[in-house]
């Protein structure tokens, strides 16, 4: 049977037939394609002549009915600030009910009680669904660094402990596991109306009718989901899926052969449907949105439900009672890219924008905020970057006037690199003081102490740390001018911008500065952009040519360079073990982490040779 002839027979199953115009009405097809399809339904033996089910057609419905469900719950959902500070968007409270409770009852009403929940983020708050629910929870570890292909791909070979509730756990084969004949579910709809059946005949993947333009999927006319083209108007993902044993047992070849190729971390397991044609592997269920809510955002949930227990956030209330507005009047609450330190985001009051910074895992114990508070101090009304809002050291809490039209230095840009070394320059010459240092040795086994006895991820560690130690004497030995320096001097934190119709600069971050040899921003600039030595010995030559009316000296002493170099081996290591304190939080870094490591070892090197040329 076709698709159409397949979903009159699922309405005659879930209702008796009692004439055409009403399964017309039910279906939303022509009364002339429901007598034609209940014609060939009579005809193929599902239906008698009075239009009720055989027992072919109960064969039929058993062989296709669904079995189990897998809910994606594993993400760290970005979009959520300040919510999932405290707790993952699953567990959201939606008239009373957590989001994932209400799928969960929604699932078990159809009959449905194989439940899998895949977390990551937060895991341990759903243990108690186990005992709940009876659910079996099946852990994704890389949450942080990969999207819900991963999770997926993890169901599919069922490698991983499902934790149940007899308390034992369903390994790979277990006969427990049913496979196929599944919903796949997202964690973060509000369902109206319950969205599952406990009939289905054939796979599909559900699309709302409205028009959604950055979904870029749409609904075609022979049923089937699509990509758009270019001026092709977007129908909304709704996310919920229906896979029979057939379809799940290609899709799950597809998963894991995409699961093992980093290019796909960040994809949606959907990519795994498509075909090379761009359209799903899968019949599309069209259903109205009414009713279904997908909830990304602080805001929709405010919108669907006022008196949700989780908007009483304390950022929001720390921005309405600064600005002395209500919290509805705090508006475009949107997730700014997760840095490495902090989670910000970007809100409206009126026609004016700014960013908050939250503090990340376990940012306490890295970042003094009273420290920095005196650094902004030190810098107020100097040029550098305007000055916060509004800074609460005892929470980490900073909010900044938004920048539009803002870029980054591109530190492939030599002339860029010149302004920034421009403005690092005019930092250090100021000669600014503040109370605090900021110790590269003692930060490195600080960072190091954070990882509890932990040994690290790299073989030769201990051979690279004592390699690293042997250049502070070195480092010592040489001639220095202390002064407010940035140490954070991330090309990323140079930020380009128009005002009154010029170009403007200006330096942000500054969690990390204190007082310091100016050279070491130098090291962090270097490393920060990933540079190989070329371009590390490129900007130290820039960075000492503004210091000369442009003209460049690249007869910078020996001393100097041999220094600078020893920054940035103790500068990597210093980094890469800071990158091993949050792994442990499950923050990823990809390469950066690496290149930290390698700058330790390759430094030390350079360094070396001009040393014992001396």
């Amino acid at each position: 049977m076709n698709k159409q002839e397949a979903d009159i027979l699922i309405l005659l199953a879930e209702t008796p037939f009692e004439n055409q115009r009403v399964l017309s009405e039910r279906s939303g097809r022509s009364l002339g394609s429901i007598n034609k399809s209940l014609k060939t339904l009579k005809e193929a033996g599902y239906l008698t002549e009075d239009y009720r089910l055989t027992e072919q057609a109960e064969q039929e419905f058993a062989a296709k009915r669904p079995r189990r469900a897998v809910i994606l719950a594993a993400g760290f959902g970005m979009r959520m600030v300040p919510i999932n500070l405290t707790s993952p968007k699953a567990l959201l409270t939606v008239r009373g009910q957590r989001l994932i409770e209400r799928l969960i009852s929604q699932l078990q009403e159809t009959g449905i009680t194989d439940i899998t929940v895949v977390v990551g983020f937060m895991k341990d708050q759903f243990e108690y669904l186990i005992d709940t629910y009876g659910v079996k929870l099946l852990v994704n570890s890389e949450y942080s660094t990969k999207n819900n292909l991963h999770s997926m791909a993890l169901v599919a070979k069922a490698a991983k402990r499902l934790f149940r509730p007899s308390g034992k756990t369903v390994q790979s084969g277990d006969a427990a596991v049913k496979d196929g004949n599944l919903y796949i579910v997202p964690c973060d709809l509000w369902c109206e109306e319950n969205p599952f059946r406990k009939n289905e005949l054939y796979s599909w993947y559900m699309m709302a009718e409205e028009e959604d333009p950055d979904s870029g999927m749409r609904i075609n006319r022979k049923e089937e989901v699509v990509r758009c083209k270019a001026d092709e108007a977007g129908q909304r993902m709704v996310g919920i899926s229906y896979l029979t044993k057939e379809d799940w047992d290609g899709l799950k070849e597809k998963l894991l052969a995409m699961d093992g190729n980093h290019r796909y971390d960040d994809l949606f397991w959907e990519e795994a449907f498509f075909t090379e044609q761009d359209r799903m592997r899968v019949a599309a269920r069209s259903v109205s949105g009414k009713g279904l809510v997908e909830i990304n955002t602080y805001e929709q949930l405010r919108d669907l439900d006022a008196g949700s227990g989780h908007l009483a956030s304390e950022a929001i209330r720390v921005i309405a009672a600064h600005f002395q507005v209500p919290e509805w009047q705090i508006t475009d609450i949107s997730m700014l890219k997760k840095g490495m330190t902090n989670r910000s985001f970007l809100f409206s009051i009126g026609e004016k924008k700014y960013i908050m910074r939250i503090p990340g895992e376990g940012t306490e114990l890295l970042i003094n905020r009273e420290e920095e508070a005196e650094v902004f101090r030190a810098i107020s009304g100097r040029g550098f970057c305007d000055d916060p809002e509004l800074i609460l050291p005892e929470r980490g809490y900073k909010i900044t006037r938004y920048l539009d039209g803002v870029r980054t230095c591109d530190p492939e840009n030599e002339e860029e690199l010149r302004k920034c070394m421009t403005l690092l320059h005019r930092l250090h010459d100021m000669h600014l003081t503040v109370d605090h240092s900021f110790d590269i040795y003692a930060q490195m086994e600080f960072y190091e102490s954070l990882w509890e006895g932990e040994p690290s991820i790299y073989a030769d560690y201990t051979e690279t740390k004592k390699k690293v130690l042997e250049l502070k004497d070195y480092i010592d030995s040489q001639p220095k001018n202390l002064c407010l320096t940035h140490i954070d001097a991330n090309c990323d934190n140079f930020l380009f911008y128009e005002k009154d119709g010029m170009e403007r600069l200006q330096l942000t971050d500054w969690e990390y500065a204190g007082m310091q040899d100016p050279h070491v921003d130098i090291a962090m600039f270097g490393i920060y952009s990933l540079y190989e030595k070329d371009a590390m010995d490129r900007l130290i030559d820039i960075y000492f040519a503004t210091d000369t009316d442009g003209v460049e000296d690249k007869n910078i002493p020996s001393a100097i360079r041999a220094k600078i170099y020893c920054y940035v081996a103790a500068c990597g290591l210093l980094w890469s073990n800071w990158c091993e304190y949050k792994r442990r939080f499950g923050v990823e870094f990809g390469e950066y982490s690496l290149r930290q490591y390698r700058y330790a070892k390759e430094y030390y090197r350079y360094a070396k040779e001009i040393i014992d040329h001396e």
